[in-house]
């Protein structure tokens, strides 16, 4: 972990490199994160394509080796522009287009986004001190970035197998996706027709089999189970009782089923987020038993204070001019940010795991009581704090990964800054173009968008109460309260190794908001992943994450492109 001043660092290559790659990865989260409300973390698929590139460029150019801290540049540039879908471009920005019926122009949606990820940058720079340089908060998705780049520079041979086996896998996926829709249409059928019409359908979705490797098995079987009881038993129950009707002449009841299941579903979510958030929060109150002075990196005191001042001042501005939102509200959105940032790092410190939902859920909430009745404030109120503490949270693991490797945190910072310029302008593009009309487009069995079901429900809830639900439906949603808080509870008291048969809230309550084939298709790769650890535990742990990658990255970048076609 010691210094490395001797090696070239925020070289123009290294900068180019990670903006070239976010601007290419950037759309597979805005496309996920519309597909299935989750986004993956680049960097690791960043450091292996740079790597691929410039390590024999390098030598037939003539130019200096590609080295350590240039990638660590690289990884922080385009993990950077990957993340800004944590900035609210697939939850309350989609949920407020819902809601007013139109969406935001590209370049005012593109500063907004800009400035939410812009204050995210500076609140973590402000907490890496305490939470990577005084503490033994591992934040494993950075130390994982960390020990690639050691293997891939200690064991070069290593690093080029697993960019094959990354860059194979995803052009096999594009290459799929290709034949399925230019050259033979795999047909999504059920067993049975009242099977597919409930939405049990085979989907053939790479995008789904590799995110279900990276989610591990008890998120497989979560979404499982979900499946089968929202879509298998609570869906008929309700066409049979007549509480909810369909036209049976419809390939897919999905549309009239989603609007009834989605508040149980929502509500298990934020129960358990809100109940998992809550007793993180208490655990973060105590003093950490291994906390240490640890090596300080020292830092520009004076260019922390003004970046967080313009970033603060241009998110107050911006909430004021383009939502109409009261100066109070606007400027209570700051320090409620910092302090969702500092208990979602930590549990991003412990578990890898953003808490981007609870963070949501707990601003939304806040500024609820704050400003009943008024759905639109509540919603981009909540954006900037929620979106800048999870992006805030997100980057902590940039810093990392850079602190093992003895990167300088003032160069991480401005490569923080151009990727999300980049990726401010790529992902707000990618998302015009997918979902020109979100009104008709969304909540569909295409784009089910449950990120932006929860945001969208929880504000009119706030706003209007709950007297326009389905007394059915409310009563789901006192269950699903109970259970979700059960589930959380149980979640942080069992030990680890027995968690496996007991499904999350995030994970049940969201397959209540998605096609049952989706969640099918999510345990299926989660099932491949487990039997490949059991089975080639070596091979699974060399090369297992570059074949998801590739997958999740093919299908998302077919997905986007196919919309010019």
């Amino acid at each position: 972990m010691g210094t490395r001043s001797s090696e070239r660092e925020l070289t123009p290559r290294a900068l180019a490199t990670g903006l070239i790659l976010g601007a290419v990865l950037a759309p597979c989260n805005v496309y996920s994160g519309l597909k299935i409300g989750w986004a993956f973390n680049m960097s690791i698929t960043a450091l292996l394509m740079a790597f691929a590139f410039w390590a024999p460029v390098s030598r037939l150019l003539g130019r200096p080796s590609w080295g350590m801290l240039e990638s660590n540049i690289n990884q922080t540039t385009a993990s950077a522009a990957a993340a800004i879908t944590s900035s609210g471009l697939v939850a309350p920005i989609p949920a407020l287009a819902v809601l007013t019926g139109e969406n935001l122009p590209w370049a005012t949606l593109t500063v907004w986004v800009f400035s939410v990820s812009f204050l995210g940058v500076w609140i973590g720079w402000f907490l890496r001190p305490r939470l990577i340089e005084k503490s033994e908060l591992v934040f494993p998705a950075g130390m994982a970035t960390a020990q690639t780049m050691r293997d891939m520079f200690a064991h070069k041979r290593e690093a080029m197998g697993r960019v094959k086996v990354l860059m194979t896998s995803l052009v096999g996926a594009v290459l799929f996706n290709v034949a399925d829709k230019f050259v033979w249409h795999i047909p999504r059928l059920g067993p049975s027709l009242t099977a597919s019409k409930l939405t049990f359908v085979f989907d053939p979705s790479l995008l789904l089999l590799g995110f279900g490797g990276i989610i591990g098995l008890r998120a497989g079987l979560g979404l499982l189970v979900g499946a089968l009881v929202a879509w298998g038993l609570i869906g008929p129950a309700l066409i049979d009782h007549g509480i909810v009707l369909v036209d049976h002449g419809e390939s897919s009841w999905f549309e009239p089923l989603v609007s009834w299941l989605l508040w149980p579903g929502v509500t298990v979510m934020v129960a358990a987020s809100l109940t998992s958030f809550g007793v993180s929060l208490l655990e973060s109150s105590k003093p950490h038993p291994h906390r240490h002075a640890g090596r300080h990196t020292p830092s520009s005191g004076k260019l922390q204070f003004a970046g967080f001042a313009l970033s603060a001042a241009l998110a107050i501005v911006l909430q004021i001019i383009l939502f109409d939102v009261h100066w109070t509200m606007a400027l209570a959105s700051i320090p409620v940010a910092f302090a969702l940032a500092t208990v979602a790092a930590r549990v991003v410190g412990e578990t890898s795991v953003a808490p981007i939902g609870a963070i949501g859920k707990v601003s939304q909430l806040t500024f609820g009581m704050m400003a009943p009745g008024h759905p639109i404030t509540n919603l981009m109120t909540a954006n900037v704090a929620g979106g800048a503490a999870g992006q805030s949270a997100d980057l902590l693991n940039d810093f990392r990964a850079g602190y093992e490797v003895g990167a300088h945190p003032t160069s991480q910072v401005l490569a923080q800054c151009a990727g999300i310029v980049v990726g401010s302008l790529v992902s707000s593009l990618v998302y015009l173009m997918l979902i020109p009309d979100p009104a008709t487009q969304l909540f569909t069995a295409e784009w089910p968008a449950p990120a932006v079901a929860v945001w969208k429900a929880v504000a009119e809830a706030l706003s209007q109460g709950l007297h326009g639900i389905e007394p059915s439906a409310l009563a789901a949603m006192g269950a699903g309260a109970v259970l979700g808080v059960v589930l959380a509870l149980v979640e942080r008291w069992l030990d680890p190794k027995h968690l496996v048969i007991v499904p999350s809230g995030a994970t049940l309550g969201l397959a209540f908001v998605i096609p049952a084939s989706t969640s099918l298709m999510l345990f299926a790769g989660a099932a491949l992943a487990a039997i490949a650890h059991k089975f080639a535990p070596n091979w699974a742990a060399r090369f297992l994450l570059s074949v998801a990658a590739g997958l999740v990255a093919g299908e998302s970048l077919f997905g986007v492109a196919s919309v010019w076609f």
